[in-house]
Protein backbone atom coordinates (compact mmCIF):
# COMPACT_ATOMS: atom_id res chain seq x y z
CA UNK A 1 0.00 0.00 0.00
CA UNK A 2 2.80 2.39 1.28
CA UNK A 3 4.64 1.56 -1.77
CA UNK A 4 1.61 2.41 -4.69
CA UNK A 5 1.85 5.70 -2.46
CA UNK A 6 4.87 6.56 -2.92
CA UNK A 7 4.16 5.62 -6.92
CA UNK A 8 1.11 8.12 -6.88
CA UNK A 9 3.31 11.14 -5.43
CA UNK A 10 6.21 10.69 -8.01
CA UNK A 11 3.84 10.32 -10.61
CA UNK A 12 2.73 13.78 -10.46
CA UNK A 13 6.51 15.07 -11.12
CA UNK A 14 6.27 13.08 -14.81
CA UNK A 15 2.41 14.94 -15.12
CA UNK A 16 2.62 18.41 -13.59
CA UNK A 17 5.24 20.58 -14.57
CA UNK A 18 4.20 22.99 -11.77
CA UNK A 19 5.52 20.41 -9.24
CA UNK A 20 8.30 21.51 -7.04
CA UNK A 21 8.85 18.80 -3.96
CA UNK A 22 7.15 16.42 -2.00
CA UNK A 23 6.05 18.63 0.88
CA UNK A 24 4.04 21.08 -1.50
CA UNK A 25 2.14 17.73 -2.80
CA UNK A 26 1.35 16.54 0.05
CA UNK A 27 0.20 19.65 1.40
CA UNK A 28 -1.48 22.02 -1.70
CA UNK A 29 -2.80 18.89 -4.31
CA UNK A 30 -6.08 18.21 -3.57
CA UNK A 31 -5.74 14.94 -6.48
CA UNK A 32 -3.27 13.02 -4.23
CA UNK A 33 -5.32 13.57 -0.69
CA UNK A 34 -8.23 12.40 -2.62
CA UNK A 35 -6.20 9.04 -3.81
CA UNK A 36 -4.84 8.56 -0.78
CA UNK A 37 -8.07 8.35 1.13
CA UNK A 38 -9.97 6.20 -1.33
CA UNK A 39 -6.59 3.42 -0.81
CA UNK A 40 -7.56 3.48 2.76
CA UNK A 41 -11.18 3.81 1.72
CA UNK A 42 -10.73 0.70 -0.54
CA UNK A 43 -9.18 -1.65 1.78
CA UNK A 44 -11.54 -1.21 4.73
CA UNK A 45 -14.52 -1.87 1.60
CA UNK A 46 -12.79 -5.61 0.92
CA UNK A 47 -12.48 -6.18 4.33
CA UNK A 48 -16.15 -5.19 4.78
CA UNK A 49 -16.21 -2.51 6.58
CA UNK A 50 -18.96 -0.99 4.02
CA UNK A 51 -20.98 1.75 6.24
CA UNK A 52 -17.32 2.96 7.22
CA UNK A 53 -15.86 3.20 3.94
CA UNK A 54 -18.62 4.82 2.49
CA UNK A 55 -18.43 6.84 5.92
CA UNK A 56 -15.02 8.43 5.14
CA UNK A 57 -15.27 8.51 1.80
CA UNK A 58 -17.53 12.14 2.11
CA UNK A 59 -14.19 13.94 3.99
CA UNK A 60 -12.15 14.17 1.12
CA UNK A 61 -14.86 15.26 -0.85
CA UNK A 62 -16.28 17.91 1.43
CA UNK A 63 -12.78 19.50 0.81
CA UNK A 64 -11.68 18.68 -2.93
CA UNK A 65 -14.24 18.60 -4.41
CA UNK A 66 -13.67 14.78 -5.67
CA UNK A 67 -15.65 12.02 -5.18
CA UNK A 68 -14.77 8.37 -5.58
CA UNK A 69 -16.85 5.44 -4.15
CA UNK A 70 -14.76 3.29 -1.96
CA UNK A 71 -15.50 -0.03 -4.38
CA UNK A 72 -14.03 1.23 -7.55
CA UNK A 73 -10.82 -0.36 -8.43
CA UNK A 74 -7.70 2.18 -9.12
CA UNK A 75 -4.40 1.04 -10.43
CA UNK A 76 -0.81 2.26 -9.82
CA UNK A 77 0.07 6.02 -10.57
CA UNK A 78 -2.85 7.36 -10.83
CA UNK A 79 -3.02 10.98 -11.25
CA UNK A 80 -6.18 13.61 -10.92
CA UNK A 81 -5.35 17.31 -12.26
CA UNK A 82 -6.76 19.89 -10.31
CA UNK A 83 -9.76 17.33 -9.63
CA UNK A 84 -12.32 20.05 -8.60
CA UNK A 85 -15.97 17.86 -9.79
CA UNK A 86 -14.34 14.40 -10.54
CA UNK A 87 -17.15 12.03 -9.78
CA UNK A 88 -15.60 8.23 -10.06
CA UNK A 89 -18.72 5.30 -9.42
CA UNK A 90 -18.72 2.04 -7.47
CA UNK A 91 -17.97 -0.31 -10.15
CA UNK A 92 -15.68 1.92 -11.98
CA UNK A 93 -11.91 0.23 -12.67
CA UNK A 94 -9.05 2.21 -13.77
CA UNK A 95 -5.77 0.70 -14.66
CA UNK A 96 -2.01 1.93 -14.76
CA UNK A 97 -0.72 5.29 -15.15
CA UNK A 98 -4.24 6.87 -15.75
CA UNK A 99 -4.73 10.97 -15.80
CA UNK A 100 -8.60 12.39 -14.60
CA UNK A 101 -9.03 16.06 -15.39
CA UNK A 102 -11.20 18.55 -13.67
CA UNK A 103 -15.19 17.70 -13.67
CA UNK A 104 -14.72 14.33 -15.31
CA UNK A 105 -17.58 11.80 -14.34
CA UNK A 106 -17.16 8.06 -14.52
CA UNK A 107 -20.90 7.04 -14.17
CA UNK A 108 -23.87 4.89 -14.86
CA UNK A 109 -26.58 4.10 -17.06
CA UNK A 110 -28.56 2.14 -15.43
CA UNK A 111 -30.32 1.15 -12.19
CA UNK A 112 -29.79 -2.27 -12.31
CA UNK A 113 -27.14 -3.85 -9.71
CA UNK A 114 -23.83 -4.97 -11.67
CA UNK A 115 -21.42 -3.54 -13.36
CA UNK A 116 -22.64 0.08 -13.99
CA UNK A 117 -19.41 2.06 -14.47
CA UNK A 118 -16.90 1.75 -17.22
CA UNK A 119 -13.27 0.49 -17.58
CA UNK A 120 -10.58 2.23 -18.16
CA UNK A 121 -7.28 0.34 -19.24
CA UNK A 122 -3.46 1.79 -18.81
CA UNK A 123 -2.35 4.95 -20.02
CA UNK A 124 -5.71 6.64 -20.60
CA UNK A 125 -6.67 9.83 -20.26
CA UNK A 126 -9.52 11.73 -19.89
CA UNK A 127 -10.00 15.53 -20.51
CA UNK A 128 -11.21 18.13 -18.35
CA UNK A 129 -15.01 18.19 -18.16
CA UNK A 130 -15.70 14.73 -20.17
CA UNK A 131 -18.09 12.27 -19.37
CA UNK A 132 -17.79 8.49 -19.77
CA UNK A 133 -20.94 6.34 -19.06
CA UNK A 134 -21.63 2.85 -18.96
CA UNK A 135 -20.32 -0.40 -18.53
CA UNK A 136 -18.22 0.24 -21.18
CA UNK A 137 -14.13 0.05 -21.67
CA UNK A 138 -11.36 2.74 -22.89
CA UNK A 139 -9.16 0.83 -24.25
CA UNK A 140 -4.90 1.35 -23.22
CA UNK A 141 -3.54 4.61 -23.92
CA UNK A 142 -7.00 5.84 -25.06
CA UNK A 143 -7.34 9.64 -25.36
CA UNK A 144 -11.15 11.78 -24.58
CA UNK A 145 -11.32 15.08 -25.15
CA UNK A 146 -12.70 18.16 -22.87
CA UNK A 147 -16.63 18.07 -22.56
CA UNK A 148 -16.62 14.43 -24.57
CA UNK A 149 -19.97 12.30 -23.62
CA UNK A 150 -18.55 8.60 -24.24
CA UNK A 151 -21.27 5.61 -24.20
CA UNK A 152 -19.85 3.46 -26.55
CA UNK A 153 -16.19 1.80 -26.14
CA UNK A 154 -13.03 2.67 -27.27
CA UNK A 155 -10.59 0.92 -29.26
CA UNK A 156 -6.67 0.96 -27.45
CA UNK A 157 -4.80 4.31 -28.30
CA UNK A 158 -7.55 6.02 -29.99
CA UNK A 159 -8.45 10.11 -29.79
CA UNK A 160 -12.89 10.33 -29.04
CA UNK A 161 -13.95 14.04 -29.28
CA UNK A 162 -17.76 15.81 -29.20
CA UNK A 163 -20.61 15.03 -28.29
CA UNK A 164 -21.55 12.35 -28.23
CA UNK A 165 -18.11 11.31 -28.68
CA UNK A 166 -16.99 9.92 -31.76
CA UNK A 167 -13.71 8.40 -32.71
CA UNK A 168 -11.37 11.29 -34.76
CA UNK A 169 -7.83 9.13 -34.79
CA UNK A 170 -5.74 6.19 -33.65
CA UNK A 171 -2.33 7.01 -32.82
CA UNK A 172 0.35 5.88 -34.91
CA UNK A 173 3.61 4.18 -34.90
CA UNK A 174 5.43 7.56 -35.71
CA UNK A 175 3.22 9.39 -33.01
CA UNK A 176 4.11 6.54 -30.09
CA UNK A 177 7.27 6.67 -31.34
CA UNK A 178 7.56 10.99 -30.89
CA UNK A 179 5.90 10.35 -27.14
CA UNK A 180 8.44 7.80 -26.39
CA UNK A 181 11.16 10.36 -27.38
CA UNK A 182 9.64 13.91 -25.43
CA UNK A 183 9.27 11.60 -22.41
CA UNK A 184 13.08 10.86 -22.97
CA UNK A 185 14.19 14.60 -23.12
CA UNK A 186 12.06 15.19 -19.77
CA UNK A 187 8.51 16.68 -21.31
CA UNK A 188 5.22 15.87 -22.73
CA UNK A 189 4.37 16.56 -26.29
CA UNK A 190 0.44 15.38 -26.03
CA UNK A 191 -0.29 18.57 -27.23
CA UNK A 192 1.77 19.27 -29.99
CA UNK A 193 0.04 16.45 -32.60
CA UNK A 194 -0.16 16.63 -36.22
CA UNK A 195 -3.94 17.15 -36.18
CA UNK A 196 -4.04 20.80 -35.36
CA UNK A 197 -2.55 23.25 -37.93
CA UNK A 198 0.04 24.38 -35.49
CA UNK A 199 3.63 25.50 -37.47
CA UNK A 200 4.83 24.77 -34.17
CA UNK A 201 3.92 21.99 -32.93
CA UNK A 202 5.03 20.57 -36.79
CA UNK A 203 8.53 21.77 -36.58
CA UNK A 204 8.43 20.24 -32.66
CA UNK A 205 7.84 17.13 -34.43
CA UNK A 206 10.00 17.10 -36.79
CA UNK A 207 12.51 17.76 -34.33
CA UNK A 208 11.85 14.86 -32.27
CA UNK A 209 11.70 12.62 -35.55
CA UNK A 210 15.17 13.96 -36.29
CA UNK A 211 16.41 12.79 -32.55
CA UNK A 212 14.96 9.30 -32.60
CA UNK A 213 16.96 8.81 -36.17
CA UNK A 214 20.05 10.46 -34.54
CA UNK A 215 19.81 8.36 -31.19
CA UNK A 216 19.35 4.72 -33.32
CA UNK A 217 22.03 5.66 -35.46
CA UNK A 218 24.28 6.20 -31.98
CA UNK A 219 23.10 2.94 -30.77
CA UNK A 220 24.14 1.34 -33.92
CA UNK A 221 28.07 3.04 -33.39
CA UNK A 222 27.61 1.72 -29.82
CA UNK A 223 26.61 -1.72 -30.30
CA UNK A 224 29.55 -1.97 -32.95
CA UNK A 225 31.97 0.04 -31.02
CA UNK A 226 31.18 -2.93 -28.28
CA UNK A 227 31.75 -5.52 -30.93
CA UNK A 228 35.35 -4.79 -31.71
CA UNK A 229 36.06 -3.72 -28.16
CA UNK A 230 34.19 -5.78 -25.49
CA UNK A 231 35.40 -3.51 -22.68
CA UNK A 232 33.50 -0.19 -24.66
CA UNK A 233 31.11 1.11 -21.88
CA UNK A 234 29.16 3.75 -23.72
CA UNK A 235 27.07 4.39 -20.26
CA UNK A 236 23.76 5.97 -20.68
CA UNK A 237 22.44 9.75 -21.48
CA UNK A 238 21.59 11.89 -18.93
CA UNK A 239 18.11 12.61 -18.41
CA UNK A 240 17.60 16.41 -19.56
CA UNK A 241 16.01 18.32 -16.80
CA UNK A 242 13.23 20.83 -18.19
CA UNK A 243 13.78 23.31 -15.03
CA UNK A 244 17.17 24.04 -15.87
CA UNK A 245 16.67 24.90 -19.67
CA UNK A 246 18.10 28.50 -20.65
CA UNK A 247 14.31 29.21 -21.95
CA UNK A 248 13.40 28.72 -18.17
CA UNK A 249 15.89 30.08 -16.69
CA UNK A 250 15.02 33.52 -18.90
CA UNK A 251 11.58 33.43 -18.11
CA UNK A 252 12.40 33.63 -14.17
Amino acid sequence: MFERIREDINCIFDRDPAARNVLEILTTYPGIHAILFHRMDHWLWQKGFKWLARLLSNIPRLYTGIEIHPGATIGRRFFIDHGMGIVIGGTAEIGDDCTLYQGVTLGGTSWKPGKRHPTLADNVVVGAGAKVLGPITLGSGARIGSNAVVVKDVPEQMTVVGVPGREVKRRTVVEKRREAVAARLGFDAYGATQDMPDPVADTVNRLLDHIHLMHERMDNMCQELKRLDVGFDPGELPRLKVEKMACDEAAE
